[in-house]
């Protein structure tokens, strides 16, 4: 899904230059924008961007990043104001991805349809999620590389549509990793702690990294906590180990991804071999 090396007029359905000015200086990408995606850019410093109309953090340096949720359609404006001459907007073109259908049985119905009592509780740990997940500081983890958070077999992928008990449900928006319960969860990059729950309703126990310009990670299903908020995390430092806790049917760790609250797929940013089982 990554392509690198692109530069601006590469991903543009638009260019706005105009015949016979000199060309403005294109903003450079380490991949191409496709639906899930997150895309790390580099602009001229001083530049300033706002895509679909939300302001994006620009480093001193030009760094910056860029997020696709899992159903975007058509050009996407990007606005570009660079430190000297007129401001511009540019329309990106983003790459379709087709969705497998997962069919998962065997979860208690409470979980499936919840009561009155359990949505009041769901929606509570909502607004606490949404917080977390929205944050856009300057933390620099985002800049990477990613490891992998733990080790063991995929059991489920990101945008995939969840058919739960029979039930069509909300896309599935995350990675989930197999593994036994108890083994390390670590995490792929640096980031401070925004969020750390020991029992959410559908997630369990719960950590959310800030890893800056908007980019977050979750851990879900957690047996045990090791983190709390505010700690700040290394690159392979504990954060938790493998459960199944909340609506599970096995111990896994469901790992995901954010760029300003939306969610993108997290296995863009993973290296291709998965470390052994620890």
């Amino acid at each position: 899904m990554r392509v690198r090396g692109w530069t601006l007029a590469a991903l543009l359905l638009v260019a706005t230059a105009a015949a016979g000015t000199e060309a403005p200086a294109p903003l450079r990408f380490d991949g191409a924008p496709v639906q899930g995606a997150l895309v790390r850019g580099w602009a001229p410093p001083g530049t300033s961007l706002a895509l679909r109309g939300k302001n994006v953090r620009v480093d001193a340096d030009g760094a910056f990043v860029l997020g696709f949720g899992r159903d975007e359609a058509g050009p996407v404006p990007l606005e570009i104001t660079p430190p000297q001459g007129p401001a511009r907007t540019e329309r990106l073109a983003v790459a379709r991805r087709e969705w497998p259908i997962q069919r998962i049985d065997g979860l208690p119905p409470g979980q499936v349809t919840p009561d009155t009592a359990a949505l009041e509780r769901i929606r509570a740990e909502q607004t606490r999620l949404d917080a977390a997940r929205a944050v856009d500081s300057p933390e620099q983890g985002f800049r990477g590389p990613f490891t992998w958070p733990a080790s063991g077999p995929i059991s489920g992928v990101y945008g995939s549509q969840r058919v739960l008990n029979g039930q069509p449900r909300a896309p599935h928006v995350g990675l989930d990793i197999a593994g036994p319960e108890g083994a390390p969860v670590r995490a792929p990059a640096a980031g401070v702690v925004r969020l750390a729950e020991p029992d959410l309703f559908f997630l369990g126990g719960t950590v959310i990294l800030d890893h800056g310009h908007g980019v977050t990670t979750l851990y879900a299903h957690l047996s045990a906590v090791a983190a709390r908020p505010g700690q700040r995390l290394g690159p392979g430092d504990a954060l938790g180990r493998i459960g199944k806790t909340g609506r599970v049917t096995g111990a896994h760790l469901h790992f995901a991804l954010y760029w300003q609250g939306i969610a993108l797929d997290p296995a863009g940013l993973l290296p291709q071999t998965r470390p052994a089982a620890e």
